[in-house]
């Protein structure tokens, strides 16, 4: 594994330990359809969450946020969808979550999470 998965896979294991911290149900790590892929899938009582995960080693390259496009957002309503229906789930709304983490020189994770992106 080259060291940008290696930092993509830490950043979702971190991603994961907020949100349940915070209180809400992992679902579903890395589920891949036709059309792409979820980071992570959440419950946040009857909300359906799509979490999107951007890691970065350093803020030198912008922030991890200026990765989510109004196509990756639409990409992410999409792939909600196809999750709905390959699980044959309901919940009363669904949101798009984004967290962004920048690993700071001491190793340690600084994580944002704006909620509602798309």
């Amino acid at each position: 594994m080259n060291a940008k998965d290696s930092l993509g896979r830490r950043g979702e294991q971190i991603a994961v330990e907020y949100l349940e911290r915070a209180g809400l149900r992992i679902l579903d790590r890395n589920w891949r359809c036709a059309e792409g892929e979820i980071d992570i899938v959440a419950a946040e009582r009857q909300v359906l969450v799509i979490c999107e995960v951007k890691t970065r080693s350093s803020a030198q390259y912008g922030s991890p946020f200026e990765a989510i496009t109004r196509g990756k957002r639409a990409r992410l309503r999409r792939l909600a969808v196809r999750w709905l229906v390959a699980h044959g789930l309901l919940f009363d709304e669904v949101r798009i979550d984004v967290i962004g983490l920048v690993r700071d020189e001491s190793g340690h994770y600084e994580i944002e999470h704006v909620r509602g992106v798309g």
